[in-house]
């Protein structure tokens, strides 16, 4: 019985222990005190007359330049708004006294002759120096002269008044090497500078590595440099194709490309760009860019020259140098050229060069051996014989095409 009720006794304490304690209700401020601020003993915002004195007047200074601020920036946007109308208005009036002029100006007001502009100007004489520069390429120079002729016409339109505007003056030249992609480009130069659509008339010649880095962020401060040389003149990217690389989306290339495009649009007055290279290359570039495409106005193809075309180049450089090809020489020099163009590696004009420059040191050879090594007329040569470039000089190119083998014909 005493182990039981000792038991009880426990479990009893227990329970008791663990039991909520009970919750006094305390009433709060606000139940003891209906008048009483429920958010504090803090007073109320008033209105103080004398507040500016207290704070020393920083926030009715502050006020003040706000409204300062506000009443100025608003003169401001009133004074752009009419001088905006004041700009629109004088356009008016000075459209409304061009059409009045235009509408009053008789019929056979002169506005000068073509020829009085194309001499003034320079223009026929840049004509003229492509004609004695260039050997045949009729195509090429007749593209030319259209263009000059535009440029002439919308001079002597906008000498009378009428509306005009620069027409796009970008280029694309297509070719094999050595047709006179460059030679053009250089006379188009000087032609926009006479005319005023250029103010330096330089070419500046750029390839891929010009344009293009080898890491990021190379490549627009490359391309952005070229650009800046050449602003007031011609920028003649040869072989253009090679700075897209299809196979390759992270080729640096097509950065270039975007930089150019966007000069060619914003800066086409100060800026003319001419892309250059094999016409089927050039084609497939295109495809791949059309916004290139689109942005040039002026597509000219570079034929090959003939054979006989080709001797009138040499004939013209021999000239240059002030040398004198005997007659009897250049049915021999014919025969080289054709033999030659059919080789690989055939580069038109460039090849002539490479063919003069052989037989100029062909003639230096047979005269030093004549007059220096073998004593004729005590070593002493005539004029004639610095100036002179005979058949055998020639031979000697011939006879290395037709004696090679086929691996080393081409190096003839």
């Amino acid at each position: 019985m005493k182990l039981s009720g000792a038991i009880a006794a426990i479990c009893l304490a227990s329970a008791t222990a663990f039991a909520p304690a009970p919750v006094s209700r305390v009433p709060t401020l606000l139940q003891n005190d209906p008048n009483q601020n429920p958010f504090g003993s803090t007073e109320s915002i008033q209105y103080d007359d004398n507040a500016e004195e207290k704070d020393g007047g920083a926030n009715y200074g502050r006020l003040r330049d706000k409204l300062n601020e506000a009443d100025v920036e608003r003169r401001k946007i009133e004074e752009e708004a009419k001088n905006r109308e004041r700009a629109a208005e004088m356009r008016r009036e000075e459209r409304l006294k061009k059409i009045a002029y235009m509408r009053d100006m008789p019929d056979s007001t002169e506005a000068g002759t073509v020829d009085e502009f194309m001499f003034k100007e320079g223009v026929q004489d840049q004509l003229n120096k492509l004609d004695r520069d260039l050997v045949g390429l009729v195509p090429v120079k007749q593209r030319v002269k259209e263009i000059a002729a535009l440029l002439v016409l919308d001079k002597m339109r906008r000498k009378l008044g009428f509306e005009t505007a620069v027409p796009s003056l970008h280029m694309s030249f297509t070719g094999a090497p050595g047709t006179g992609k460059t030679t053009v480009a250089v006379r188009m130069g000087q032609i926009l500078a006479k005319m005023g659509y250029s103010r330096r008339g330089h070419v500046v010649l750029a390839t891929r590595d010009d344009l293009v880095g080898q890491y990021v962020g190379h490549t627009a401060p490359k391309t952005k440099e070229m650009i800046k040389k050449a602003m007031g003149g011609v920028l003649l990217v040869d072989e253009a194709y090679y700075l897209y690389n299809a196979a390759n989306d992270r080729d640096y290339g097509q950065e270039s490309i975007e930089i150019l495009l966007n000069v060619m649009e914003n800066n086409q007055d100060d800026l003319v760009v001419a892309v250059a290279g094999y016409k089927d290359r050039m084609d497939r570039f295109f495809s791949y860019i059309p916004g290139m495409m689109s942005r040039i106005g002026n597509h000219i193809d570079f034929p090959n020259y003939s054979a006989d075309e080709l001797v009138e180049i040499a004939a013209l450089m021999a000239r240059d140098l002030e040398y004198d090809i005997s007659p009897d020489a250049m049915p021999v020099f014919k025969a080289y050229i054709e033999a030659r163009m059919g080789l690989p590696y055939f580069s038109n004009a460039r090849t002539v060069r490479n063919a003069m420059d052989r037989a100029r040191m062909n003639s230096a050879i047979r005269t030093f051996e004549k007059y220096a090594i073998q004593g004729e007329n005590g070593g002493m040569c005539s004029v004639d014989d610095l100036k002179s470039i005979a058949a055998d000089d020639f031979q000697v190119l011939l006879d290395d095409i037709l004696n090679a083998d086929a691996d080393t014909r081409i190096f003839a």
